[in-house]
């Protein structure tokens, strides 16, 4: 089943995005996309705000996102990306390695969290790119990624 996109400019909202990928709140990291290109990549948003749970002890008095939860957003705009073309609509996006990952800039509520996925190289059940989050244009965090892509259990 292809899921609700606006044809001519690639936007995902949040249904559509659960149509693709099983994460569900509180680990749905993702508000909506755009700019899909399945199988080459994506844009993926994110408003952070003080509501999010993990600010309730990630701290509690100078509330920051973790920044393995900047990666995993960028893995899920990643997954939406691989997920959307013919070969792997249905199916689930494993991490398979995360390199050359860097933090440039805190991340707080009611920052908007934009998120970059380009795909440079999708080879059978395996999916390689880079990811870059932005906040107003300044890098938060940058790195490659790539992906195994799986069977889905019927349970998903």
């Amino acid at each position: 089943m292809t899921p609700s996109t606006d044809t001519d400019r690639g936007d995902l909202d949040a249904v559509a995005i659960q149509k693709i990928i099983p994460h569900r709140y509180p680990f749905l990291l993702i508000d909506r996309v755009s700019d899909l290109e399945p199988g080459k990549g994506a844009v993926g948003y994110k408003n952070v705000t003080m509501g999010d749970s993990f600010f309730q002890g990630h701290f509690p008095t100078y509330p920051v996102m973790p920044g393995v939860l900047i990666v995993e957003a960028l893995a899920q705009v990643g997954a939406v990306a691989l997920l959307t073309t013919d070969d792997f609509t249905g199916k689930l996006a494993l991490f398979a390695g995360i390199d050359k990952v860097r933090f440039k800039r805190q991340v707080r509520p009611g920052d908007t969290l934009r998120l970059e996925v380009s795909l440079d190289q999708v080879r059978r059940n395996i999916g390689a790119g880079t990811g870059t989050a932005t906040v107003e244009g300044e890098v938060a965090c940058r790195g490659e990624f790539m992906f195994a892509i799986v069977d889905a259990p019927d349970s998903l």
